[in-house]
């Protein structure tokens, strides 16, 4: 008892303390000119961070269903905030999980949980702006769990003009911010490092101007009857029409949302996307009282890319229209992260997507770093922008100062001064860290010879996260393995001592010169005769995080993996080199390749012996004389410990046991050096090409259409006109069609296509989106007397490239006018694009059949 007492004892004097301390912390606040800045040195303030959403909703539910202390996570989580840098959280609170019908704050576990995530936040000295209200059910991706919260009694676009709604939501606000964290013994409205609250998520407002400026103007009355000084901001990026009734009200902040490719393609999505983020015009800048509000992004994410090119370059352009709140959506909890069921279109995680993580490391580097308003050159000049670069070509993010090297991929860029080097972050190579995992790692200095290295686990991806979201499919495993590191840094030197400190790592050992062997976890690396002036330990408090603090999943990679697409085409009489990815609970024995003709009653069956080339790519190289027929296919079979695994079946054994019955092949099609070059062929009524309409309330329909079996299938495509200026969209990405076709390639004169039917449509346009993500196009007539066009690839014009799919907010520009001269080159071609001149009706139609270059 007298223990427990002690406990509690100390529990309340730390409560109060913190109490007292929070007094002496600085806080936000917005001048007349829209600036948010600090109280103290009333310089300019700037956030980066992100959305997460452990403590409602479906990641609340996935924590019970994996069986995981919500805790323990939040724990997990905050901790890799720290170490990407971020000073900014966002959430938007799931207001039917805290409330009754009458808008009554609800004391239970998911209030709870925010309360304990805000203040563990604050040990990390991360800021914090709260979305008061969703206004919507806690369902996606499951069915929602309709308990009588006041905002399941209302449609989400009558919840802002139903008087008996608003005073729930009335009173509400005024209880949650009110609303004391007993982890920190201070209210929402009182807690320093919460900067200021958005009154609710993405309203929609279907009543008049006049009415949606009242329902603020009350919002902002009940927030003010309740105690709160702090700064209230609002949704301006929706409803267009009642854009200058948010600007009438007493807000002193507006928020915005950016994502620049769409949502939930259901597949990853490939391409040069610089061309969509080089800049985020808002349309309304005009309007009064625009130049009086703070700006900030609540939402920001390119959905459906696992590249790690875009952050810094969207981050850029935010800065350069002077915001100073900056959240990406949404950080995936680590414990559920390996299967993003979360939200199917976004994927991040320190863990289980490194290369995007570390990007996101250095957009916040961006963020606090490039003044607002900066004005930079139009994509492609804009690639090299201060100590920045991205490239979509190397998949790369990049900072290099005096005393930073962060990189997202491998990269050739030596630094700016070795010798001045105080942070390295990165995945893959550099010219001062060569290492052969797939996870990330940090290299921070701690004193002249001592440096701390901290290194994540290998995150291998194994299926598409953007498909079909499910806890019972894994999209990226986890392993641990021990890989050769070498650190050139002048002030560590060679023959240095690794030391771990994490707990359960006892590895103590020198370097042989600069390389060494290591496993995760987080180690002292030591100059060769240097003595440290302080007593570093893993209980060392270092900025914000103690030195032996390590988070990472456990290896989960239990069976083996085999990723690996096919080529789609290769030409005859030349060999096939392809790659596949392997992974499993430890490395293969052998990885071979057996085609299609080996047979268990043969004496004689030929095989390929994959080579592993780095981390858990194999290669394989097939000769010539393997490929005389028109499809060659093959199995993958991973050998370890006299036990065989074939691929793509995924099933024990080999194809020479005599018990194997299974006939799934990998499969290229071989064709002649001088054939024509394939680019779409109709199977079916989508055939991988993607129709869009711009606006996008205007689209594309299309129908399989097969009047027999002597014709050709093709694809009737009619339309829904609800624009006058509507034009259409065709795209495919071909880039795997012509990866092996360089010599066809080279030679082709035109592009052709097969049109028939044409119906009340007298032109289209024809062309291709290149890797620079620039469109060259040219225009041809229809005629109903003719199915074949054959258009000369010297007729392609540089022509603006259209930003699709319809990337939210709805206000942003819907083309990319470039204002560098780039000439064509077809070696970089990677999309075709159909799309229409001018305005149609809706009885025009035509029927789309194959494209090929010849």
């Amino acid at each position: 008892m007298k223990h427990y007492f002690t406990l509690l004892y100390g529990l309340l004097l730390s409560v109060a303390i913190l109490a007292q301390d929070s007094r002496n912390i600085s806080t936000i606040y917005i001048d007349k000119k829209g600036v948010m800045r600090w109280n103290d040195t009333h310089q300019e303030a700037s956030f980066y961070g992100v959305n997460y959403t452990l403590p409602f909703a479906h990641a609340y539910r996935a924590m019970n269903y994996l069986g995981k202390n919500h805790k323990e996570a939040i724990d997990r989580d905050v901790y890799h905030f720290s170490r990407l840098g971020f000073n900014a959280y966002r959430i938007h609170v799931w207001d039917v999980e805290i409330s009754d019908s009458k808008g009554n704050l609800k004391e239970n576990e998911h209030l709870d949980l925010l309360d304990y995530l805000i203040a563990k936040l604050r040990e990390r000295n991360i800021r914090v702006l709260i979305t008061a209200m969703t206004n919507f059910g806690n369902g996606y991706p499951e069915k929602n769990e309709n308990n009588g919260a006041f905002s399941y009694l209302y449609n989400k676009c009558e919840i802002h003009n139903t008087e008996a709604a608003i005073q729930a939501q009335e009173n509400y606000i005024a209880q949650f911010v009110k609303h004391i964290n007993p982890y920190t013994n201070l209210s929402y409205k009182e807690d320093p490092y919460i900067v200021g609250f958005e009154i609710n998520n993405e309203p929609c407002h279907a009543d008049t101007p006049k009415q949606t400026e009242g329902y603020i103007n009350r919002m902002l009355k009940s927030l003010k009857g309740a105690g709160n000084g702090k700064p209230v901001f609002y949704n301006v990026s929706h409803n267009m029409e009642h854009v200058q009734a948010y600007y009438n009200t007493a807000i002193q902040g507006t928020t915005y949302q950016w994502y620049p490719i769409g949502l939930v393609a259901g597949h990853t999505r490939k391409g040069n996307f610089l061309p969509y983020v080089d800049e985020y015009n808002i349309s309304f800048s005009g309007v009064k009282g625009f130049d009086q509000k703070a700006k900030a992004v609540y939402e920001y994410d390119p959905a459906d890319i696992t590249y790690s090119y875009m952050y810094p370059a969207m981050t850029r352009a935010f800065r350069t229209q002077g915001f100073q709140w900056i959240t990406q959506f949404a950080y995936d909890p680590i414990d559920m992260a390996w299967a993003n069921t979360e939200y199917q279109t976004h994927f991040l995680n320190l863990a289980y997507t490194p290369n995007k993580a570390i990007s996101m490391k250095i957009a916040a580097e961006v963020a606090y770093s490039i003044p607002m308003g900066k004005q930079y050159p139009k994509y492609p000049n804009d690639t090299v922008f201060d100590n920045f670069r991205v490239s979509y070509s190397e998949d790369l993010s990049e900072l290099n100062t005096n005393n930073k090297s962060f990189y997202s991929n491998n990269t050739t860029s030596r630094p700016v001064n070795s010798q001045q080097l105080t942070s390295i972050a990165g995945c893959g190579n550099s010219p001062i860290v060569h290492y052969e995992g797939t996870g990330a790692y940090f290299i921070d200095k701690l004193e002249d010879g001592l440096w701390r290295l901290e290194v994540m686990p290998d995150a291998v991806q194994i299926k598409d996260p953007f498909e079909k979201a499910s806890l019972k499919k894994e999209v990226v495993t986890i392993a641990w393995n021990k890989w050769r590191m070498e650190i050139d840094l002048p002030g560590l030197g060679q023959d240095f001592t690794i030391t771990a400190v994490n707990d359960g790592n006892g590895y103590k050992g020198l370097s042989k010169g600069i390389g060494f062997s290591v496993e995760p976890g987080i180690y002292l690396l030591q100059r060769n005769n240097y003595s440290p002036v302080k007593d570093w330990n893993a209980n060392t408090k270092w900025n914000n995080i103690l030195l032996g603090e390590f988070v990472a999943p456990k290896a989960h990679a239990n069976t083996y993996s085999v990723v690996h697409h096919p080529a789609l085409v290769s030409e005859n009489g030349k060999p096939l080199s392809f790659q596949a990815n392997i992974v499993g609970p430890s490395f293969p024995d052998s990885v071979i390749v057996y085609t299609d003709k080996v047979s268990f009653w043969s004496e004689r069956n030929p095989y390929i012996k994959m080579e592993r080339v780095n981390g858990y790519t194999y290669k394989a190289d097939i000769p010539a004389n393997m490929l005389h027929e028109d499809l060659f296919r093959y199995n993958i079979i991973v050998c370890k410990g006299g036990k065989n695994q074939t691929f793509p079946a995924n099933i024990d054994g080999n194809p020479l046991d005599w018990d194997f019955y299974q006939n799934e092949y990998y499969q290229t099609n071989i064709v002649a050096s001088q054939s024509p070059i394939e680019l779409a062929r109709v199977t079916d009524a989508y055939s991988n090409i993607d129709t869009y309409g711009i606006p996008e309330r205007s689209y594309v329909m299309g129908k399989l259409s097969n009047d027999g079996l002597a014709k050709m299938q093709t694809i009737k495509y009619n339309f829904k006109i609800n624009d006058a200026d509507a034009r259409f969209f065709w795209r495919k990405y071909i880039k795997e069609y012509i990866i092996n076709r360089t010599e066809a390639l080279s030679k082709a004169q035109n592009i052709c296509v097969n049109i028939s039917d044409p119906q009340e449509i007298k032109n289209l346009k024809i062309g291709f989106i290149t890797s620079d993500g620039f469109t060259y196009t040219t225009e041809f007539e229809l005629n109903t007397n003719r199915s074949i066009y054959k258009i000369p690839l010297s007729g392609l014009i540089q022509d603006s490239t259209a930003i699709l799919p319809s990337p939210y907010p709805v206000f942003l520009q819907r083309y990319f006018i470039p204002d560098t001269q780039i000439p064509f080159d077809i070696n970089k071609i990677e999309i075709i694009e159909l799309s229409s001149t001018n305005g149609m009706n809706e009885n025009a139609s035509y029927e789309l059949g194959s494209i090929w270059l010849e």
